[in-house]
């Protein structure tokens, strides 16, 4: 009883310590032109502490901007709803289900321990395999895409571990589950950055570098890597480190026992079953769709087309092509339960639905940036600075630009800051691409809120990760971007 009701005052203490930190925030930004944009930063830093302290559940955290938003006329509620119901949302929703068909066929369990191995069962060479996979994949199709091939693939290795583990060796495999989910949603935004194609920032780069700046050629795919796949790499193998050392600590003992126990295992499943062939064919297919889809721009005079090159087939997006996948889960009869179909309905209990919620809330927070006005009061707030040195500018915009991503869509953050980052390169009379290239892998490295990235609310979706987990992790990572990306350009501004 003693501890229900000091809970209860710590979330009451809590609430209202949010309260007045927006009341704070509202009162110190100006109002003159966009009287909506101060109460626009209170309602963020509202959400972001109750977030971070999970004042209340984080999916109704995530439902405030329904209520809020109309109640200080910030825009309608026909106007935020639908923030709640991007096709971006049923992606997510289609993946997962994806994912369940696999956990509940089997074959996830027969992937991982083959996974197993092959790179061994100790947690930090587990641990970079899943890193480098996530990050290579992540450099030809969507981060998000990433996170949905690799994630049923970590939760059937942390099923297996936790099922044939040792008991003294529970808490460790928890602590593995922790770092093994974040390291493939941080590694998917860290290799996203390596090419233009990557991450959806990088063509929003491309696209406005082009209407900003018409007398300067945008970098090609070819100058794109040179300067941002040794940023990656560097990023990656540091980021590794961190984690199983630093972050972690994860003790380098084999979790599943030795290759005799692995086989043992794998001898055990037998041949493939008919549930098992079904949904993994199913999965390839979303795979193989979400992989070829877009075009890949190479140079001016090279693209390699994708399948939605056809005219006919254009408006199959990656939504349509997880929903349409889904589908036929509950389709497709089961091989193995007569009478059945691969999924039933039942199954859709176990979709965390509440990460759909902080999507929207996520969508919703970008959307109030512009609708408030708040986006141009941080304009004209970086209109008025005065002059500095290029590399000062540079950490500077890589701070900014990774703290404004933690509580707005990485995509929105890139449109609202690249147009500053020409205006602030002419006042500071530099290149834009000494501005703009950082401020846009800045935006892929945000690693501390679930809402900071698609990839990150995926994650958050599974029983390993917690705010206070994600933030403790992700304040390395963001210091680490910062310092790498402080370099890299200091050097480049400075051989140029």
């Amino acid at each position: 009883m003693t501890t229900q009701t000091d809970s209860t005052k710590r979330r009451f203490t809590h609430a209202i310590i949010g309260c007045l930190l927006a009341f704070g925030v509202w009162w110190l930004v100006p109002e003159d032109e966009f009287p909506r944009a101060p109460v626009m930063a209170g309602i963020i830093t509202l959400m972001a502490y109750w977030w971070i302290l999970e004042v209340i559940p984080i999916p109704v955290t995530s439902l405030l901007p329904i209520v809020l938003m109309p109640l200080f006329r910030i825009s309608d509620v026909d106007e935020v709803g639908p923030f709640y119901g991007k096709p971006i949302i049923f992606l997510f929703l289609g993946g997962f289900l994806l994912a369940i068909a696999l956990q509940e066929s089997g074959v996830h369990r027969r992937m991982a321990l083959h996974i197993v191995r092959f790179i061994g069962s100790k947690p930090q060479q587990l641990l970079l395999g899943f890193m480098i996979a996530s990050a290579a994949l992540s450099m030809w199709i969507s981060n998000t895409a990433t996170v949905m091939v690799m994630l049923p693939v970590a939760l059937s290795l942390m099923d297996g571990m936790e099922k044939h583990g040792h008991g003294h060796l529970s808490k460790s495999i928890s602590v593995f589950g922790t770092a093994l989910m974040l390291s493939i949603a941080y590694a998917a935004d860290i290799g996203g950055m390596s090419t233009p194609v990557g991450t959806p920032p990088n063509l929003i780069f491309l696209e406005m570098f082009k209407e900003f700046v018409p007398n300067a050629t945008p970098p090609g795919f070819i100058k794109w890597m040179s300067m941002a796949l040794p940023l990656s790499i560097a990023f990656l193998f540091i980021g590794w480190y961190a984690l199983t050392h630093w972050v972690f600590k994860l003790k380098n003992v084999a979790m599943m026992g030795g290759r005799e126990v692995i086989d043992n295992e794998i001898q055990k499943l037998g041949p493939l079953r008919k549930d098992e062939i079904r949904a993994v064919t199913i999965f390839l297919i979303a795979v193989l769709m979400w992989m070829t889809g877009s075009d890949v721009k190479i140079n001016d005079s090279f693209t390699i087309h994708g399948w939605r090159a056809i005219e006919q087939l254009s408006w199959i997006s990656d939504p349509v092509v997880a929903i349409f996948c889904a589908a036929l889960l509950f389709f497709v009869p089961s091989g193995d339960k007569p009478g059945k179909a691969l999924l039933q309905w039942s199954h859709g209990e176990q979709v965390p639905w509440g990460i759909l919620l902080l999507f929207g809330g996520g969508f919703a927070i970008a959307g109030g940036f512009a609708s408030s006005g708040l986006d141009k009061v941080i304009k004209s707030g970086i209109e008025i600075l005065p002059q500095f040195h290029p590399v000062v500018l540079v950490i500077a915009v890589c701070i900014v630009m990774t703290l404004l991503t933690e509580i707005s869509s990485n995509s929105a953050a890139t449109s609202l800051m690249l147009p500053l980052m020409v205006t602030l390169a002419a006042v500071q009379n530099i290149d834009p691409l000494w501005l703009m290239f950082p401020a846009t892998l800045s935006a892929s490295c945000a690693f501390m809120m679930p809402i900071a990235s698609p990839t990150q609310a995926i994650i958050f979706g599974t029983k390993y990760i917690t705010v206070p987990k994600m933030l403790r992790a992700g304040l390395w990572f963001n210091l680490i971007g910062v310092l790498l990306m402080s370099l890299l350009f200091g050097l480049l501004i400075s051989l140029n």
